[in-house]
Parts: structure tokens; sequence; C-alpha cells
């Protein structure tokens, strides 16, 4: 059974917006800090986003600082990433994942989220 199950992904124009949804399943939801990875063809997957288990604290990456804001509800057990002015740089696979630790923008990266997902695609046309 998949705990965290991505949606949203689709194709855009640039300049367009999309908005990424993570729903969980299995896991005590407010337990877990939870972020958006990226990877784009021949590259290696890359920090985007997290977000503190409250809610209360947020991290990104500069690449998307000011286009791409991260949110939860606690309540629906989701995580959502809206994504504004998008880029064809932007287009990747976009994959959630959950862990307890907190490392800001190093989360998922100073020790491995325990849980991820399947990943959705997001393409962005010139």
């Amino acid at each position: 059974q998949d705990q965290l199950v991505e949606s949203g992904g689709g194709s855009v124009q640039a300049g367009g917006s999309l908005r990424l949804s993570c729903a969980t399943s299995g896991l005590t939801f407010t337990n877990y800090h939870m972020a958006w990875f990226r990877q784009a063809p021949g590259k290696e997957r890359e920090f985007v986003a997290a977000i503190f288990w409250s809610g209360g604290i947020t991290s990104y990456s500069n690449s998307v600082k000011g286009r791409f804001t991260i949110s939860r509800s606690n309540a629906k057990n989701t995580v959502y990433l809206q994504m504004n002015s998008l880029k064809p740089e932007d287009t990747a696979v976009y994959y959630c994942a959950a862990d307890r630790t907190w490392a800001g923008d190093q989360t998922c990266i100073v020790e491995p989220c325990s849980y991820w997902g399947r990943g959705t695609q997001v393409t962005v046309s010139a």
C-alpha cells in the first residue's frame, strides 16, 4: 500500500501554474515533516521545499523561492506545492517525502527520508 501518493502534475506553458498534492495514509501525519524533491532527466534528485510538521516553518531551494509555496493540511493528511511562474527548467518528476527529522533545506539529505511517493510528472513548455 502506497503511503504517499502525489497528484496534480501535468503539462503547462511557461509562466503558468500547477498545484501538486501529496496524500498520505498509514502514518501519523503530524509526526512527520514533509518535503518535495524533483528529478529532471539525466540529473540527480534535488530538494525543492520542506515544511515543519506544524506548518510553521518552511524552507525552499533558491531556484524556486518566491515562485513555489509549500503548505499542508493536517486535517486532510496532505501536503501541497503551489507552483507559479513555471519555467521550462522546472520540468521534472516531483516527489514528496516524509521524515521525523527536520533539517531545513537539508531535510531528507542529511539522512534518508522514511517515506517517498512514486512521483508525478511536471512538464513546462517554452
